[in-house]
């Protein structure tokens, strides 16, 4: 076709507008993508129920909003740190360690731009071309995305459903090797709710004994849980050490838009880490981390609503799934997300997501955008109000039965 560069074209670097090979590696989130799309149905007049974007529906705390506004009329405008401003720096030691049990010295704690920061520039700070790194199965799209990028090689770990999707010990024993550079966990995870039981991680910690393996332990949904907190690796006898410990004030404190992350960080990683956010962002606004120190040194009373009220979400969702014929839904025990599975409709999950956006006016997610363990089931998100998530279960009923 006239105006495009062919794949050898770009990689000889022939012609203006000439792309680097290493952009076709480079994934994205098909939220974004389905997001968009709805978008567009809605321009021409179709409602649409939005399950398919990870974030609360929730407003931001209102002290936590106080003390940017706040910090703001200070002054509190220009450059900072890039580690992160030092109230930030304690304030995440003392809540992460808090919650997990640990000691953490503020000084091996970074801020960064939301968590995906950490993601990235840890595989690339760790990953050589072909160096191995197991991540889960199905799990957070851009794990895969930029284990690629960087050019290791992605290792899947198959979260069992049978298991409550968490993953076999002995599959992830067989999984590491010499070559295995990097370990990621995700608890609660994203897409399916699941917590990593307290045996699983004892299991892990015994097999990782003998590897040199980093461990990228992602946490950022480690609040929102249901019938018990989530366990972490970093808690374990030595793991600290080589843990990235992750977590964010994005989903806790309802601040996905703006954009901090935070978390402990192994003595070897921090001077790589800060040169990579120098490179990239420069720092966190500081009126950004102000708000995000009240909230992690404020009431919490805000985050125990908001879960109080996905955990009343969640009984009806799962609930209403597992009332429709072919739809199998287990209880999430974290997170804001459900994962039933859809094989007993004969229709793929993809198949089924495209047809209730395109057919009913219902934005979800495909199972297999999370990874081929993914194939047979789709994610919904029951951060929308329980009225629409109401609607959104009957349009899906309505349109299996229709199906059928």
């Amino acid at each position: 076709m006239a105006g495009t560069s062919s794949p050898s074209r770009a990689s000889s670097g022939a012609g203006p507008g000439a792309l680097a090979d290493s952009v076709a590696r480079l994934e994205t989130e098909t939220a974004f993508k389905v997001l968009a799309r709805a978008r567009e149905i809605e321009r021409g007049g179709v409602d649409v129920v939005h399950m398919e974007i990870g974030q609360p529906d929730f407003a931001t705390p209102a002290h936590v909003v106080e003390a940017a506004v706040e910090s703001m009329r200070r002054g509190d405008t220009g450059y900072c740190p890039t580690e992160g401003i030092p109230e930030l720096r304690e304030a995440a030691a003392s809540y992460l360690g808090a919650s997990r049990g640990l000691t953490i010295d503020p000084g091996s704690v970074l801020v960064a731009n939301g968590a995906k920061p950490f993601l990235f520039f840890t595989i690339l700070a760790v990953v050589n071309p072909g160096d191995e790194v197991i991540y889960p199965d199905p799990g957070f799209p851009v794990y895969h995305s930029a284990i690629a990028w960087a050019g290791g090689v992605p290792v899947p770990l198959t979260l069992r459903e049978e298991r409550g999707f968490s993953f076999d010990p002995e599959e992830l024993a067989a999984l590491l090797s010499p070559r295995t550079r990097l370990v990621i966990l995700n608890s609660p995870n994203n897409p399916t709710g699941s917590v990593i039981p307290a045996a699983d991680l004892a299991e892990l910690a015994a097999a990782l004994e003998r590897t040199g393996a980093w461990i990228l332990s992602d946490e950022v949904y480690a609040k929102i849980v249901y019938d018990a907190d989530a366990p972490s690796v970093a808690s374990l006898p030595g793991l600290l050490d080589r843990t990235v410990l992750l977590d964010g004030c994005s989903k806790t404190f309802a601040m996905t838009g703006w954009r901090c992350g935070f978390a402990s960080v192994p003595g070897g990683l921090l001077e790589p880490l800060t040169r990579f956010f120098v490179n990239c962002t420069s720092c966190v606004p500081p009126f950004v981390q102000h708000a995000a120190v009240a909230a992690l040194t404020g009431t919490l009373e805000p985050v125990e609503q908001m879960v109080a009220e996905f955990r009343e979400r969640r009984e009806l969702v799962v609930d209403g799934l597992n009332a429709i014929p072919g739809v199998s839904c287990r209880s999430p025990a974290g997170a804001f997300y459900v994962f039933p599975n859809v094989s007993a409709t004969g229709m793929k999950g993809d198949q089924l997501a495209e047809r209730l956006l395109e057919e009913a006016g219902v934005a979800l997610l495909a199972g297999s955008d999370f990874g081929s363990g993914g194939s047979s089931h789709i994610r919904l998100s029951y951060a929308a109000s329980q009225e629409r998530l109401h609607e959104g279960l009957d349009r899906i009923r309505r349109f299996l039965e229709s199906s059928a």
